[in-house]
């Protein structure tokens, strides 16, 4: 008897996806490489799922979008809430069709809850500077980093990210699908957060609570800021 070749689970993968509110695909691309080239690390490979519902009624040439992200080291995986039109075109790209909810969560059994106490694990402590260039990930667990996170560097966690110091780097949260993950910082002068998939650049961080002891979390598939401490 041969020896099993493979075998075929289901599993949860967080995708990356790119509301398109217009048809301009040359200006997209402009405006993608010029997002992408602020975290391009954190980009590179990433799967995308392209949404479609602001544009149904439009007429998108797939192999030139598609051939678009390519470029950027993007991967795109297939498009969702597209008209009965669009999604035909899609396929004919070879790109899927999907069907997307913001709502759907799968409930837990009491036996999957006890399961998960079982297989607790504490957070992952670092207790000094995430230095430039370097990459912690605490895998199905938290991460607390007792210093700052500098420029460049990158911490990853599944569950929360509770960091000391000053954020400065990249800080990605809720790595494995979880929603309720947060991420909790003295001073927020990050480079890029994300939870979830869900994730805000620089430019999107600096308001109220810039430089401030701040917690981010993820409500309706984006990102909310909130002071660390409420008087």
């Amino acid at each position: 008897m041969s020896e099993q070749t493979f075998e075929l689970k289901g599993n949860l993968f967080t995708l990356s996806v790119l509301h398109l509110f217009s048809v301009d695909l040359a200006q997209l691309r402009k405006e993608l490489d010029e997002k992408i080239s602020q975290a391009p690390k954190f980009f590179q490979g990433a799967p995308i799922v392209v949404n479609l519902a602001q544009v149904q009624e439009e007429s998108i040439d797939f192999l030139i979008l598609k051939d678009s992200l390519s470029a950027l080291q993007l991967n795109p995986v297939g498009i969702c809430n597209g008209s009965e039109q669009q999604q035909l075109d899609a396929k004919e790209a070879k790109l899927s069709v999907l069907n997307y909810s913001q709502d759907v969560q799968k409930p837990k059994s009491a036996s999957t809850e006890v399961v998960e106490k079982e297989v607790y694990l504490p957070p992952q402590v670092i207790q000094s500077t995430v230095r430039s260039g370097q990459q912690i990930y605490a895998k199905g667990r938290d991460l607390i980093v007792l210093g700052a996170v500098s420029h460049g560097a990158e911490v990853i966690a599944d569950g929360n990210i509770h960091i000391y110091g000053t954020l400065r780097g990249r800080a990605i949260a809720g790595a494995s699908g979880a929603q309720e993950a947060a991420i909790y910082c003295q001073q927020l002068k990050a480079e890029l957060v994300s939870i979830n998939g869900s994730y805000w650049l620089s430019e999107s961080l600096q308001g109220e609570f810039w430089e401030q002891p701040a917690q981010i979390t993820q409500r309706n598939e984006s990102l909310e800021i909130t002071a660390l401490v409420k008087g």
